[in-house]
């Protein structure tokens, strides 16, 4: 069959050419890569990459289709993908639709065969940036120019208003004495379903709810979830989450939910050079002494001379690759987060055991 042209155009003004994958048309977004050897699914669909381009270093995607059951959220909300090997056709039994076809139904542009590698060292050197794939302007490159001028940046925007939940819904049983309340910011189903697997019953509020609404439901901790955008701007779950903290009960982060954390205790943050994302980031705490091979996605990170600096806290995790702070916890509360993804899908199960860590400062109080 014949293949439509596409182009990426990067901000710096490098160029790739290749084909068309997902539907026609021109989309932009901060373009990042993902070092995941499986799992484009639940990555595609995890809305912490609300407004990314996702680069896969692993050669071929695709070629085991999509099954609806394993999704992130309801739908994937990423500005498109980068592929080298693209694959129309899939092998896996049980799938229940081509990657292309799941693509256009959701309007994703995307572009295939172009050297993924030498773009993903690229961005190794020169940090992330604005891109924009098209079908639209392979004779017209001043025109995609201008199309990529008007992409907003990362850096400063706030984006889980957009993308959370609009109304309060309910996940696992509600006979539980548990209670959790989880500040929606982008989270990921299978967050809720490891809560739910050790008996907590949530209530998942929108990221603007505020302490008052939370406090009614008579919780027994709070849960900050996942997200994407920049933390430093997100002034209303800032406060939000010092009003949690005010009521003693038990808190856990996740990611976003960790850099709030991080802010409410008067830790900055700011934007990483190309960020962490991928399925094989080494991890050790420093409380037991273990190391674990941890899932993340983020692209910007807590400032350890802060925490480092601050009475009320305690580093519990480093990133073993480049020493940032991937765990914290509150001295004189029961409050703690990690910058990592304990909830692992697609990923390894090393750091499930914060769950349980969570349900058991809850069942003390």
């Amino acid at each position: 069959m014949n293949k439509q042209k596409a182009t990426l155009l990067l901000a710096d003004g490098t160029i790739f050419h290749g084909t068309l994958i997902g539907k026609p048309g021109t989309n932009g977004g901060e373009i990042c890569f993902n070092t995941g050897m499986t799992g484009y699914q639940e990555i595609y669909t995890d809305p912490s990459y609300t407004g990314q381009i996702i680069v896969s270093t692993t050669p071929h995607i695709g070629n085991y289709g999509v099954i609806e059951d394993e999704v992130e959220s309801d739908n994937p909300t990423i500005a498109g993908i980068v592929v080298n090997s693209f694959s129309d056709v899939y092998s896996r039994l049980d799938a229940s639709g081509s990657l292309q076809d799941y693509l256009v139904s959701h309007g994703i542009t995307g572009i295939a065969d172009i050297d993924t590698r030498k773009l993903v060292r690229h961005l190794r050197s020169q940090g992330a940036m604005n891109a924009i794939i098209s079908s639209e302007y392979e004779e017209n490159l001043a025109g995609l120019k201008a199309e990529l001028n008007v992409v907003p940046d990362m850096n400063g925007l706030e984006l889980s208003s957009k993308v959370c939940t609009k109304e309060p819904y309910y996940f696992g049983d509600e006979n539980s004495k548990i209670r959790v309340a989880c500040l929606d910011f982008g989270i990921k189903k299978n967050i809720l379903r490891n809560l739910a697997d050790r008996g907590v019953y949530c209530k998942v509020f929108p990221a603007k709810t505020n302490i008052e609404e939370l406090a009614a439901w008579n919780p027994t901790g709070y849960f900050l979830s996942n997200g994407p955008g920049d933390p430093a701007v997100m002034d209303y779950a800032v406060n939000t989450t010092k009003s949690i903290l005010d009521t003693g009960k038990p808190v856990f982060g996740i990611c976003l939910g960790h850099q709030l954390l991080a802010e409410a205790c008067g830790v900055s943050t700011y934007k990483m050079h190309h960020g962490h994302r991928g399925l094989n980031h080494p991890i050790k705490n420093l409380v037991t002494g273990k190391s674990e091979i941890t899932s993340q996605n983020h692209g910007f990170v807590v400032k350890r001379e802060d925490v480092e600096g601050n009475e009320n806290l305690l580093i519990t995790h480093v990133h073993l690759n480049d020493g940032t702070v991937a765990g914290i916890k509150l001295k004189n509360k029961p409050a703690f987060s990690v910058q990592y993804h304990p909830e692992s899908s697609p990923g390894p199960h090393d750091s499930r055991y914060l769950f349980d860590d969570f349900v058991s400062l809850m069942t003390k109080n």
